[in-house]
């Protein structure tokens, strides 16, 4: 069984953050029966009924920018006790990304608060499902504007090829053929590309005629963002489709047609190389080995009961992996920079971060003064930072060392989050307010506060030296009041927020 140190990794890892509690749990049953009651953890209040409760879904707000949305969004990620569920959310928004930012529709809060629920519904079923509950949701209609894409009328109209081409580029399959341990496929020296225009002009035909559920979108009732789109046969494009070398039958209608579409995408050889690796980067570290990309890949294919797509499966073999579970001192692949948002729900988690209302907090993007980054305000499709990112001007540029969330990290960013980081320890943020109890009864004793707050956030990756220091600075703030105490206890936390060997995961 784990000790603590292992145990706090692991929940760092396959959710947000460690308790006292969850490390005692995980340390009781291990890490595959902690997984399996994460998968049978029952979800807490929807974003679309939360939203509803409060107030967000009356006409008052239908042209509201996002209000709510925010808060929904922290409420799931600080306080639901199913972490899993909840991390897998923020990786499939980061892959499946559907952006907030220029979003003009009436009902948009709730649009994007049932996105967010298609996420969480799909994100312990199957591949397709998740593909298919995803192309039809209305926020990707709208977002890459397969809504209301019509078929060729004769006079120079075609049919919105921007889903088609995110689909296969950014979702499913890539540009580029994969071996099964995510290495490219090389002809006459050359990478060998998945599609090609065609490809993306004959799978927008097949997406042609879906719309919102609704003829009135400016209504009253919002309750058409949460329904999947519908067909038009009307605007269907007609015809045999060929995509990716498989034809879809002329006599296939609109509804067939999309089922066949995304069957081909699904059981393409790609998927499970280009998905799982992307899910490594998101869980574990950014530049997993080909041995292990090819272990989690082939989970992907084949569950071992025959089944392809189980993202349960694929979830396990990426927690559950040699590479993911031991640490290899200096080896480049070990680990990953915390992504600001994954920093912020943390220590919010270890201090007990709570609300009595709405959880104002407001989107995070500002990097100026919060995080640079906010769950569903991507700047674009391509995420907060793509997959296959390499730092510049660093050892990592000539090793091609992947590091996706380097590229949120600047010097403006790393100011903004410590600011963040102080107010939320300071005074909260929003209506939010840290509970520092715990880590004030500990602060007479520097040494033994800091060793705590060093093992739920740092699971062992802050070396005692570092430990060391971070208390002998500590207990240069007098402990002899409570508002001394509580400094103690902030200081704590800010300097190990701060370290370089908290930020970057292990």
């Amino acid at each position: 069984m784990p000790g603590d140190a292992q145990a706090a990794r692991f929940l760092a890892q396959a959710g947000f953050g460690a308790s006292e509690a969850d490390i005692a749990t995980l340390k009781s049953i291990g890490y595959a029966s902690w997984l399996d009651l994460q998968f049978l953890a029952p979800r807490t209040e929807s974003h679309w009924d939360w939203l509803t409760r409060n107030g967000f879904a009356t006409e008052a707000n239908k042209y509201a920018y996002f209000d709510g949305l925010p808060g929904s969004v922290w409420r799931k990620f600080i306080t639901s006790p199913d972490q899993l569920r909840q991390r897998m959310v923020l990786a499939l928004s980061e892959i499946f990304v559907v952006s907030a930012v220029g979003n003009t529709l009436p009902w948009r809060t709730m649009m994007m608060g049932a996105y967010a629920d298609v996420l969480e519904e799909q994100a312990f079923g199957t591949f397709r499902g998740l593909l298919e509950a995803v192309t039809l949701s209305p926020a990707m209609g709208a977002f890459l504007a397969m809504r209301g894409s019509k078929k060729e009328d004769g006079k120079g109209r075609q049919p919105d090829e921007n889903f088609a081409r995110e689909v296969m580029q950014l979702f499913t399959i890539g540009l580029v053929q994969l071996n099964l341990d995510g290495s490219v496929q090389m002809a006459g020296g050359r990478p060998v590309e998945t599609y090609d225009l065609t490809t993306v002009t004959q799978l927008a035909r097949a997406f042609t005629g879906w719309d919102l559920d609704t003829n009135a979108p400016a209504g009253a009732d919002p309750g058409f963002m949460r329904r999947p789109m519908v067909h038009k046969a009307a605007n269907f494009s007609e015809g045999a489709k060929t995509v990716l070398g498989t034809t879809i039958s002329a006599g296939a209608d609109g509804p067939a047609a999309l089922r066949q579409a995304l069957d081909i995408l699904a059981n393409h050889p790609n998927v499970g190389p280009f998905f799982g690796r992307q899910l490594i980067q998101r869980f574990v570290c950014s530049h997993p080995s080909a041995a292990y990309a090819q272990r989690v890949a082939q989970a992907f294919n084949d569950n071992g009961r025959g089944e392809r797509g189980d993202l349960k499966a694929v979830l396990r073999a990426v927690l559950l992996d040699p590479e993911a579970r031991l640490i290899e001192p200096g080896a480049s692949n070990s680990g990953k920079l915390r992504e600001p948002v994954l920093r912020f729900v943390q220590v919010a988690r270890a201090v007990g971060l709570s609300s009595a209302g709405l959880w104002t907090i407001p989107e995070t993007s500002d990097p100026e003064t919060r995080l640079g980054q906010s769950p569903f305000f991507s700047p674009s499709v391509f995420n907060f930072y793509r997959p296959g990112y390499v730092p510049p001007n660093s050892p990592m540029t000539a090793a091609g060392t992947t590091a996706p969330e380097f590229q949120l990290l600047n010097e403006v960013t790393v100011t903004g989050y410590l600011n963040f980081m102080q107010t939320l320890l300071t005074t909260g943020q929003g209506d939010a307010k840290p509970d520092l109890a715990a880590d004030m009864a500990l602060s007479t004793d520097p040494r033994a506060m800091v060793a705590r707050q060093a093992l739920l956030l740092g699971g062992g990756a802050i070396s005692d030296a570092t430990q060391q220091r971070i208390a002998a600075a500590a207990a240069t703030i007098g402990a002899s009041t409570d508002d001394g105490r509580t400094n103690r206890a902030r200081a704590g936390w800010m300097l190990l927020l701060a370290c370089p060997e908290y930020q970057i995961q292990k």
